[in-house]
C-alpha cells in the first residue's frame, strides 16, 4: 500500500497514511471518466432553447394575394417559413438533456477522479484546517504552507470545523462535503485537499 503524507496547517508533515493501492494504483481508466463527465455536464444544461413553427406564430390568416395572375410566386400565409418573420422549420424546443448512469460507474468514476489526482500529485492530505480566526487572511496562509495555487477544492467531513466564513472570500477556492462530492467536481479542479477524516469518508465510499 503505497504511504500517502498528511499535513498540518504550517505544511508539516506529521503522520503518514496507507491508500489501498486497488484505487491507486497509477493507472487511470479515461474511458469511464470521460463517460460519466458527459452524463453531469449534460444535467446542467438548461435546455431553454425554444422556437416558434408556422403554427404558433401570430397573424398570416388571410392569403397575401390571389393565387394566379399577379406575376409573384404563389403564397398561401405570411408565416411561411420562407418569409422574414415567419415559422422556424424543426427548431429548438425546450427539452431535458439530463440522464443517469448506474451508481458502480459514478462510484468507478469517482475513484478513478481521486487517482488521477494522486498521479498527477496534485492531491493533498491535512489533518484539520485549523483556522485561528474567520479572517480570510489566515486561512490564505494554510493554502501558502500547502502549496496550493489556481482552482482548489477543498473536502472535509461531517462535524468538523466550519471554514466556509474564513475561506468564502478566497478566489477559485470552493469546499465540499465527503458525502456530496462526485468525480466532475473533483476534476473541474486544479488542486484537492481533503482532510484525514473526508479522506477516511471517501474511501469508504468509493470502496
Amino acid at each position: 500500500m503505497p504511504a500517502f503524507p498528511v499535513l498540518n496547517s504550517e505544511g508539516k508533515k506529521i503522520e503518514e497514511i496507507d491508500l489501498p493501492e486497488e484505487v491507486f494504483s497509477g493507472r487511470i481508466n479515461d474511458a469511464i471518466l470521460h463517460q460519466v463527465i458527459l452524463m453531469y455536464q449534460a444535467n446542467e444544461r438548461q435546455g431553454n432553447a425554444s422556437t416558434k413553427e408556422r403554427g404558433a406564430v401570430r397573424g398570416g390568416g388571410k392569403k397575401p394575394w390571389r393565387q394566379k395572375g399577379t406575376g409573384r410566386a404563389r403564397a398561401g400565409s405570411i408565416r411561411s417559413p420562407l418569409w422574414r418573420g415567419g415559422g422556424v422549420v424543426f427548431g429548438p424546443h425546450p427539452r431535458d438533456f439530463s440522464y443517469t448512469l448506474p451508481k458502480k460507474v459514478k462510484m468507478a468514476a469517482l475513484r478513478e477522479s481521486m487517482n488521477a489526482k494522486y498521479v498527477g500529485k496534485d492531491l493533498s492530505c491535512i489533518d484539520q484546517f485549523a483556522v485561528k480566526s474567520l479572517k480570510t487572511k489566515d486561512f490564505v496562509k494554510i493554502l501558502k504552507a500547502l502549496k496550493l495555487e489556481g482552482k482548489i477544492l477543498a473536502v472535509q467531513d461531517i462535524g468538523e470545523n466550519d471554514i466556509s466564513k474564513a475561506s468564502r472570500n478566497v478566489p477559485f477556492f470552493n469546499l465540499m462535503r465527503a458525502q456530496d462530492i462526485n468525480a466532475y467536481d473533483i476534476l473541474r479542479y486544479n488542486k484537492l485537499v481533503v482532510t484525514k477524516a473526508a479522506l477516511k469518508a471517501l474511501l469508504k465510499r468509493i470502496k
